[in-house]
């Protein structure tokens, strides 16, 4: 594993354990690589509850309830959205954090709008205020989807500490 990826995992869990928190993902562009991640630390089960991989909108609405109308009009990359998303995944899930990202890995579906490595974030915490940002990283996909990985959980412990 990126051993830089690796130790982010385990700062990650070290710092949910140590406040007793239980994180959920929802993850669209980065299709499931930050609930990998997390379950690759040893003792995940104690801070990590549930990932969901909603890479399609029928799945962004069938398992957390984002409103068909939100996405037609907002798209599946953006703030609306992926606050959506973060709320869907609080709601169906015992996680006290949840974070949520959906994006453009390339190489194609950009737009004038939204190019290639646009990814937009939602952060939450039970009982708070969702966070969110849209970022652009530069890149092929697979460059693109490390840097939505490693800017989810590094923001995730900074909105937390």
């Amino acid at each position: 594993m990126d051993p830089e990826l690796a130790q982010l995992s385990f700062e990650t869990g070290e710092f949910l354990r140590a406040r007793n928190l239980m994180l959920c993902t929802v993850e669209s562009c980065t299709g499931g690589w930050i609930g990998e991640l997390v379950t690759a630390t040893a003792g995940s089960s104690n801070w990590y509850d549930r990932g969901f991989v909603t890479y399609s909108n029928d799945a962004k609405v069938e398992l957390l309830g984002v409103d068909p109308a939100l996405l037609r009009t907002h798209g599946a990359v953006s703030e609306e959205t992926v606050r959506a998303m973060v709320l869907g995944g609080l709601e169906r899930s015992n996680a006290d954090l949840v974070l949520a990202v959906s994006g453009i890995a390339g190489p194609g579906g950009g737009t004038g709008e939204r190019p290639v490595g646009t990814v937009c974030f939602a952060w939450t915490r039970r009982d708070d205020p969702v966070h969110t940002a849209t970022l652009r990283f530069p890149g092929d996909r697979q460059a693109v989807r490390r840097q939505a990985v490693l800017h989810a959980l590094r923001t995730l412990q900074r909105l937390y500490e």
